[in-house]
């Protein structure tokens, strides 16, 4: 029940997983809601009360059309990503909305950090990611935007966030379907590096909290769970909730990673892969057929959605 005046609310994207639980969480205040989107998504619907806009937001005269010169109290933009995007949002909003809050994410803090924890204080700057390259590029704008004309804008940077659709693995739902067939599954390094992991509902409390706040305005606000644990605990307690009594688990091959191109060009030294033929007994761990055996689970239909989306010819390695 909201404790204030209803707010009037427009997202931008609304089907997203923090888009979505934003939404609901929105309503379920008693804010008065609108989602503008292209309506092809149905995969999370918008909580009833929702009024719906349907248009490309990237076709500003598509949107003007729909939005027919509405004013809101707060536009948040879940799908702003270049900026281009943030730009042509400042000139549909201006003056027409008291709060827009940017989507950014925290993956635009300094790679590698210099200092942990990261702080909303924490440099911007991420030489390996173009998406978070142009998050940094929107960030710079929207902060000029409020700097020279006081466009009021609120960034919001969320991190790793799943949802009852959006398993936190880093392999999602195909990795449930491998611990199901008892194949192996990729856990991040070697299993022991912190992570932080928030649930959307988590994510909505806070976000929709900043809503229609003034002294947001102009400020920066990174959403994450406090909790960071060992890849070790996200992955052991996954196989016990799905129903697998024995995961077969495999580390990240980090030495032939450093070793690629790509990576050599970052600094990285070495002079090529580790060849499988020098890789010691312990760590060997081959999966013969897998292809097959999938092309004929997905001929046979025992397969939808992103359970597919394997590697199916890849060979891990697996530390005994």
């Amino acid at each position: 029940m909201v404790t204030s005046a209803p707010l009037r609310l427009l997202f931008i994207g609304g089907t997203g997983t923090i888009s979505a639980a934003a939404a609901e969480r929105a309503v379920a205040l008693g804010h008065r809601l609108t989602v503008l989107n292209r309506g092809v998504s149905s995969e999370r619907p918008a909580p009833p009360g929702t009024k719906l806009l349907q248009a490309d937001i990237r076709n500003p005269a598509e949107v003007a059309e729909v939005l027919n010169g509405r004013e809101f109290d707060v536009v948040a933009d879940f799908i702003s990503f270049t900026p281009e995007h943030v730009a042509a949002a400042v000139e549909l909003f201006r003056g027409r909305t008291g709060q827009y809050v940017f989507t950014s994410s925290a993956s635009a803090y300094q790679k590698p950090p210099a200092h942990l924890p990261i702080l909303e204080s924490t440099p911007l700057r991420n030489p390996f990611w173009k998406y978070s390259q142009d998050k940094i590029a929107c960030e710079d704008f929207l902060v000029r935007a409020y700097r020279d004309e006081g466009f009021p804008v609120t960034i919001v940077r969320p991190s790793h966030t799943y949802d009852r659709t959006r398993i936190a693995l880093l392999g999602g739902w195909t990795d449930i379907h491998r611990m199901r067939e008892g194949l192996p599954v990729i856990v991040h390094g070697d299993g022991t590096s912190l992570w932080t992991l928030t649930h959307a509902d988590d994510f909505a409390v806070a976000f929709v909290g900043l809503l229609g706040r003034p002294q947001a305005v102009g400020e920066s606000y990174t959403i994450t769970s406090d909790e960071a644990l060992p890849w070790t605990r996200y992955t052991g307690s996954s196989p016990q909730r799905q129903g697998c009594r024995n995961p077969n688990w495999c580390t990240s091959p980090r030495t032939p990673l450093q070793r690629t191109p790509r990576s050599l060009a970052l600094g990285f030294s070495g002079t090529g892969p580790t060849p499988w033929s020098s890789t010691t007994p312990r760590s060997k761990r081959w999966c013969p057929g897998i292809g097959q055996k999938f092309r004929s689970r997905r001929a046979h239909g025992r397969s939808s959605g992103g359970m597919m989306n394997i590697q199916a010819s890849s060979t891990w390695t697996r530390t005994s």
